[in-house]
């Protein structure tokens, strides 16, 4: 495991190898720098008194540790400013409101954390944006890691997460923009070159394994799981509330980029020690709620797995119905809206492969949104474009580990890892392309001629054995019971069994579904006794 590697000295290490690379080589390049950022950039005479009230205000709770009007400000204030001053702007620099705050460096890294993020989320980053911002994080996590001590630093919940999920979200853009040559200056790929470890993948997983061993929270879990007290195993660290939380969205980091990574496995491993239910600590930020259900979800459907993965989905997506209306006011509520709507179009393709009895709610919402897809996924062969576009909507930005070989010219082949991803889904999905319209025909009779079905299916005999086997097979997932996320036991998933006897395919239903007739009728006696005693007493 991972965790056995990655210690606290090697982030300090990191960091310290980035302070003495910091713009040393990028000397030649730094006229370019200032130049884009003076344009971007209001001087401190421009800065309005309402921007300026509210940073010194924001920093006053910092000091203060008041995480009630943090979240307010945070949650809020932050995003309306943004609104009305810097929709098409930056923030003023750290530098620019320094004298406002006294010069605290904890406070500017914590201000630059925001200015980045909303530079990623309002205007185009450029090459200095991401690698000022990759520093500013290394500051900031090992001011959190590496001081002498807890920190006395107190942040609300949901800027916590957000931290968690920006730092990954920009490493993930970070390398997807490395990996794209086309239209780089000889600059920046000199700068890349030879600075291999802005952005690099370990010290991504490094930062990640090490607030998770700093605050002891997987032994914090484990304790609660069996039933005792979380502060029993804390630590000096994990009962300070910065460092549990902040240990325990790292789980769901390292869920999210051991998927970007392709690894399946080693993602739901991260969760041994998490139960998915609505008392787990993930349902306090409503953002972290839905972002651990679609990795866990879509980790589950990579597996081929998808009878768990259509629970995942239903849950969340049930939970997002019920919810709407609280954070429909919140800045998050567009990001939300848009993983729900991938959400349905990879229970669409689950549903498809797997076909299983949904809530009414989730049911009609997915036959509204995607009921033209779910007929056409049950075209055989004409469906694969169907599949393939679904996928390609909902599925996370994949990224290499390694990255790609910036000594490479551009008519080297590059190692994409979304079509890597793309390929291997695909292959899944055209070994049972067949097995819906099968499926179909199989659910009128009760014994069926081989040649006969394969006359329907227009395949010849030996083919359609083939289907039959793939079908059988399909039929029993492994399926989790327990709340460990990767252990389980194969169980039937179809509502179908079959055999095959001297060329005569036998059928029966494995789950008979309710008798209506039955059901009428029984209550109708009920009925008449009830209105024949009725008739006695009157």
């Amino acid at each position: 495991m991972y965790q056995d590697t990655f210690e606290e000295d090697d982030l300090v290490a990191e960091v310290e190898l980035v302070a003495q690379a910091r713009y040393s080589q990028q000397s030649d390049v730094e006229d370019n720098f200032d130049e884009d950022s003076t344009q971007q950039q209001p001087s401190a005479v421009q800065i309005p008194d309402g921007v300026r009230n509210f940073i010194m205000h924001f920093y006053r709770n910092v000091l203060d540790s008041n995480v009630y009007e943090l979240h307010n400000i945070y949650d809020s204030s932050f995003n309306k400013l943004t609104d009305k001053y810097y929709t098409k702007q930056a923030w003023p620099e750290a530098e620019v409101i320094a004298p406002l705050v006294n010069d605290d460096q904890v406070f500017l890294t914590l201000y630059r954390e925001l200015y980045y993020r909303h530079i990623y989320a309002r205007l185009t980053p450029t090459l200095e944006h991401r690698v000022h911002s990759y520093e500013n994080y290394c500051d900031l996590f090992n001011y959190i890691l590496n001081s002498e001590g807890p920190v006395n630093l107190e942040l609300p919940n949901q800027w916590l997460w957000d931290i968690i999920d920006e730092f990954i979200y920009q490493f993930q853009s970070f390398s997807n923009y490395r990996d794209r040559l086309k239209n780089k200056t000889e600059q920046e790929i000199t700068l890349l070159r030879t600075s291999p470890q802005i952005w690099s993948c370990y010290s991504v997983l490094n930062v990640l394994y090490s607030f998770i061993q700093k605050s002891r929270i997987n032994e914090q879990l484990l304790v609660s799981k069996n039933g005792g007290d979380m502060m029993e195993a804390a630590g000096e660290y994990g009962s300070r509330p910065l460092y549990k939380m902040l240990g325990y969205f790292s789980i769901v980091g390292l869920l999210r980029v051991h998927c970007l990574l392709g690894d399946y496995m080693l993602a739901l491993k991260m969760m041994d020690n998490i139960v998915l239910n609505k008392k787990a600590m993930f349902a306090r930020v409503t953002a972290c709620h839905v972002t651990t259900y679609y990795y866990v979800g879509f980790a589950y459907m990579m597996m081929r797995r998808y009878a768990d993965a259509i629970k995942a989905f239903s849950t969340v997506l049930a939970f997002i119905q019920r919810t709407k209306q609280y954070h429909a006011r919140s800045y998050q509520f567009d990001q939300i809206a848009k993983k729900g709507d991938q959400m349905y179009a990879l229970l669409a393709i689950c549903i498809a492969l797997c076909p299983t009895r949904l809530d009414e709610n989730i049911h009609s919402q997915l036959r509204e949104k995607y009921g033209e897809q779910l007929f056409k996924m049950q075209k055989g062969e004409e469906s694969l474009p169907i599949y393939e576009d679904l996928w390609q909507y909902a599925c996370p930005k994949f990224i290499a580990a390694t990255g790609v070989n910036l000594t490479k010219t551009e008519n080297d082949q590059l190692n994409d890892p979304h079509a890597n991803q793309l390929k291997i889904f695909m292959s899944d999905i055209r070994n049972q392309i067949m097995l819906p319209t099968l499926r179909s025909f199989m659910k009128l009779y009760t014994t069926m001629g081989i040649d006969k079905l394969a006359k329907f299916l227009e395949v010849d005999a030996e083919e359609l054995k083939v289907h039959l086997l793939i079908l059988k097979q399909k039929s029993r997932q492994f399926k989790s019971v327990t709340g460990n996320l990767l252990e389980g036991e194969y169980m039937p998933t179809s509502d179908l069994d079959f055999c095959l006897k001297q060329d005569v395919v036998h059928i029966a239903e494995s789950k008979v579904g309710r008798r209506y007739a039955d059901w009428f009728l029984r209550n109708i006696n009920r009925f008449e006794d009830i209105v024949a005693a009725l008739e006695q007493k009157a």
